[in-house]
């Protein structure tokens, strides 16, 4: 992945051609009187990242597959109260 620093006004100037270079999956750094205050990444990259930051600092266990939805773990009785009853009913 490539990466491109730019300041504000070119970015600014040019917005069209740095976002078709952020899209072909390069980093564009935004700096400020040469001073880097930003930096823009390409959005796919942002989950497949963000995951792998969590494997490795041991938060998360994941073995690449999409998760499939779960079955509800909790269960309302019939004439019993709504969760929002309830929640209502805590803030009194």
């Amino acid at each position: 992945m490539a990466e491109k620093r730019v300041g504000i006004r070119e970015l600014k100037t040019h917005l069209s051609e740095y976002i078709r270079n952020i899209k072909a999956g390069n980093t564009v750094v935004i700096t400020e009187r040469g001073v880097d205050v930003g930096r823009i990444i390409p959005a796919s990259g942002l989950r497949e990242e963000g995951i792998q930051n969590l494997v490795r600092s041991g938060f998360a266990d994941w073995n690449g597959k999409k998760l499939r939805p779960g079955k509800p773990v909790a269960k309302i009785k019939p004439g019993s109260k709504t969760l929002a009853e309830i929640v209502s009913e805590d803030r009194d």
